[in-house]
């Protein structure tokens, strides 16, 4: 209605104001309903023509949308394990900050994992201790034998030497007898050499492995038992926080609750149609109205455009994709922030918006190469942004009596 009014003024009305004023004609009687159409068979056509040329060139050059939203993140509060609730430490719709516990599960088998982690690492202590009793006890043994087998050699040496000496001093059965005591001694000092080595090897790499091994447990238990604590991973607020105690969560199926982070409203995300694709550029001013901000014009720019749609995205499924299913268009996703920092504070999180992304042709203006058409042609691209702007005023006027009245809310 407001680009009809204004092509009127430009062309049916000024045909009027001749008729009436310049040609004296009066209504009733020059002017009557037929005359009206057939004295401005020209002017109401073309009247309409440069009403659809104004709206397409508005929001063409000057894209407008209303899914623009102060989007947010959200934490489920969800456990590392499936377990049955014990206790919990927070209500609903309560503020908590980082590191805060929220509630925790039954630990009952986690503790006895510990516990049991514990034990074995004290086993494995007490093995190092008996493993050096052992070490000392090979020693001793060591010494026992070097001392029977340096005794039963001597003995062998002196039956032997004495033979030489004198034939027949001792039978040869005593010197072979003596011989294999030799032999036996030897074989009980390399056993006792080698029950040595082994009990080192044992105190030096087996048992620290052993106890590694146990205390590496022990850490998989205690990270098991710090599993049934769950805390809030960003300060927020706790919502839909329905859990008691005996009730059931699993990480896969049933989350505990939602954590919403304490986060200023610093962007909005807007999805303009695609066919201001070509003209959707960083940097671009724009305006924005807000539900929850009733009657207030909020200057933003925009800071990032997407250059991907989301309803061409694929993935891979066991499926063949039909193309008809993706008929219906996406929006050009942009990121929009306010000129002014902290003229968002105020509005809700998830808060839904209306907005107009303004081109300017400033810098193409200042080009001294540009043809007299053309710079009057960027003129009046950057000219009608202000209808646009007076579009977005007037639904900023209108808004909350659309909702509140004629919405029923």
């Amino acid at each position: 209605m407001l680009e009809l009014f204004l092509c009127s003024i430009v062309t049916i009305l000024p045909d009027y104001l001749v008729r009436r004023y310049v040609q004296g004609k009066r209504f009733g009687r020059e002017i009557t309903l037929f005359s009206v159409w057939y004295e401005l068979r020209w002017g109401i056509p073309l009247c309409l023509i440069l009403t659809v040329s104004l709206i397409t060139a508005i929001f063409y050059y000057h894209p407008s949308t209303k899914s623009a939203t102060s989007v947010f993140r959200t934490v489920a509060v969800l456990p590392q394990i499936k377990g049955r609730v014990a206790e919990t430490f927070v209500e609903l719709n309560q503020r908590v900050e980082k590191g805060q516990p929220l509630l925790r599960l039954d630990s009952s088998e986690q503790q006895a994992d510990v516990e049991t982690a514990r034990r074995r690492i004290a086993e494995i202590e007490a093995d190092m201790i008996m493993a050096e009793s052992r070490l000392a006890e090979a020693d001793g043994r060591i010494i026992q034998a070097r001392g029977r087998l340096q005794q039963a050699l001597e003995e062998y040496e002196a039956r032997a030497q004495a033979n030489l000496k004198s034939a027949n001093t001792f039978s040869d059965r005593e010197v072979e007898r003596m011989r294999i005591r030799v032999d036996t001694e030897q074989g009980v000092l390399d056993s006792a050499l080698a029950s040595r080595e082994a009990t080192q090897s044992e105190i030096k790499f087996k048992l620290p492995a052993q106890k590694a091994s146990a205390e590496a447990a022990l850490k998989e238990a205690e990270i098991e038992l710090e599993k049934t604590l769950i805390v809030a991973g960003a300060a927020g607020v706790v919502q839909q926080f329905a859990v008691k105690p005996g009730d059931l969560v699993n990480p896969m199926l049933r989350p505990a609750g939602v954590l919403v982070p304490d986060l200023e409203v610093t962007r909005l995300l807007a999805g303009f149609g695609q066919i201001g694709a070509q003209v959707l550029k960083v940097g671009m001013i724009g305006e924005v109205t807000c539900i929850a901000k009733p009657w207030q014009i909020v200057p933003v720019v925009v800071t990032e455009v997407q250059d991907v749609i989301a309803a061409g995205q694929v993935r891979s499924t066991d499926t063949l994709l039909d193309v008809q299913n993706f008929a219906k268009p996406g929006s050009v996703t942009v990121i929009m922030e306010p000129l002014n920092p902290g003229q968002l504070d105020d509005l809700p999180q998830g808060g839904s918006c209306i907005a107009n992304a303004y081109t300017s042709n400033h810098e193409a203006l200042q080009d001294p190469e540009i043809g007299a058409l053309q710079r009057l042609g960027l003129h009046a691209i950057d000219t009608i942004g202000v209808v646009h702007a007076m579009i977005l005023r007037i639904q900023a006027l209108l808004l909350p009596v659309q909702t509140l009245v004629l919405g029923g809310h």
